[in-house]
Order: structure tokens, then sequence, then C-alpha cells
């Protein structure tokens, strides 16, 4: 019998922690893939310039871990399509077959693209599970094209598994200058019960966050390390109301004057 399915005296939740362990080995593994990606960003933002970050779907919590949120700082443009993550009535308007039918969609990243103005400078974070769904790869290859670099966070397992959806084959990891592996399995889920014949409970998002949080302390070091300590949103339990209120304003302010780099050209195309 499969040891994944054979049953034993632990609990469903015991079960889980116990692959979110080897989740956390995954991660560790990965120290130096993540070095050299927070080096890539760390120049970026040091530049003036911000990394791109996109996920479609659940992959889109990636995204916002990254930024905004308490322990996060400005240099990440996080770009999220409502139309790709606002999934929540599962059924009928805005719903989930709409939403997985339009990340099949060839194109809509070029469409999503057109909203700014890239440069080499910028670096990329595509986050998609399987990486083989058209959008994501698409976004890749356009930022590829760009001259920027990217960084592509998968399942891997679960990522070989897939089929691509590209009309060309192409995967996510194709066109990656950096692979990061959260550690989930083919299909995510990771936990067995007895008597049900599909396993539940998936590991990405636990291993895509662990990545994200670790990304972002080692770009914090190199840029105080540099003279130019990130504006971190911190709570006031932690640094007072008056501190607090200061860096969440301040920091929203630098993310603004970052963001309007890259609106900057397109009066060129008026």
């Amino acid at each position: 019998m499969n040891e994944q399915r054979s049953t034993n005296n632990d609990s469903p939740t015991a079960k889980y922690l116990r692959k979110c362990a080897e989740l956390i080995d995954t991660v560790e593994k990965q120290q130096n893939e993540i070095s050299k990606t927070a080096e890539i960003f760390a120049k970026s933002i040091l530049a003036g310039r911000m990394v791109h970050l996109f996920g479609s779907g659940h992959s889109r919590i990636m995204v916002e871990e990254m930024w905004p949120r308490y322990g996060s700082f400005p240099g990440f443009n996080p770009i999220v399509e409502l139309s790709l993550t606002f999934h929540n009535p599962v059924v009928g308007a805005n719903g989930q077959r709409q939403a997985m039918f339009l990340e099949n969609v060839s194109g809509l990243a070029d469409r999503i693209l057109r909203n700014f103005t890239l440069s080499s400078r910028d670096a990329a974070l595509v986050i998609s599970s399987s990486g083989c769904n058209i959008v994501p790869i698409e976004m890749a290859a356009n930022f590829k094209a760009a001259g920027m670099p990217v960084i592509a966070l998968v399942s891997r397992a679960h990522a070989l598994a897939s089929p691509s959806k590209h009309p060309e084959g192409k995967k996510l990891m194709d066109y990656a200058d950096i692979i990061l592996d959260t550690g989930a399995p083919p299909g995510d889920a990771m936990v067995y019960v007895d008597d049900l014949d599909t396993p539940v409970s998936p590991g990405s998002t636990v291993g895509g966050c662990m990545i994200i949080n670790a990304i972002k302390a080692e770009v914090a070091q190199r840029l105080t390390k540099a003279g130019k300590p990130p504006r971190v949103l911190s709570g006031a339990a932690v640094v007072g109301v008056e501190r607090a209120t200061h860096l969440f304003e301040s920091a929203y302010d630098e993310h603004a004057v970052r963001l309007s780099q890259l609106f900057k050209d397109f009066e060129n195309n008026i």
C-alpha cells in the first residue's frame, strides 16, 4: 500500500505538519538561490526601479505577501488582475470557471504589461504552482524580452508532472534565470485521509510564503548595508503609533514615486 495512504495513529493535523516540516527542509536547501534572487532584487531597488510581481489564481497570495503588508517595504510592483484572482463567488459572475479560462488566454499578458514602461533595470518574480498556464508564461516571456532577470516560483514536482497549455509547449521555468521551488507535491495537496481516495490540504502556499519572506529579509539586509535602509511597514505595538504612522505614509509615498517611473514615457505615445 502507498505509504501516503497507509492508516496509522497520526491525526490529519500531525500528517500535515510533518509534510510542512519537509517543506522547510526544501526551502532551506535553496538558500543559495534565494541569496542570488535577493542580490538581483536589491540591485533593481537601489537603482530606483521596481521588482514586478505576478501571479494568477491562488498565486496572488505570494504577490501580496511580498508587498504591501506588515514587515514589508517599497520596491515591488504587485500586478494582481482581478479577472484572474477574484473568484470568491466560485460560480456565477466572477466565478472560478472564468478565471481558469482567462489564465489560458494568449495575449492577455501583453495587454496587462501595456500599462507599464518596462526597463532592463527592473526585475521580475512570476509565481505559478504548475508553471503551465499561458498568462504567467507569457508574462515571464515579456519580462525576459524587456531585458530583465526573471525569477520563477513554482512547485517543481507539480510543474514537471503537468502538461503545458502554451501553444509551443513552453513552461514558466523555460524563461527563468532562477527557479525557486515551494516543495509541494504534484497536485499540491499533501494529506491522505482514511477512506478518501483524493488528498487534501495543499502545501504550495506554505512553501511559497517561506521563500517570499526569506527573500524579503535578504533584500532588507542588502539595502541596509548599501546605506538605503527600507521603510518597513511596522506595527504600532513594535514602534509606537507615531513612528508606525510615519513609516506607513512614507512607504506609500515612496511606492508612488517608484511607480511613476513605470508611466513616464507614455507621453511619447500621445
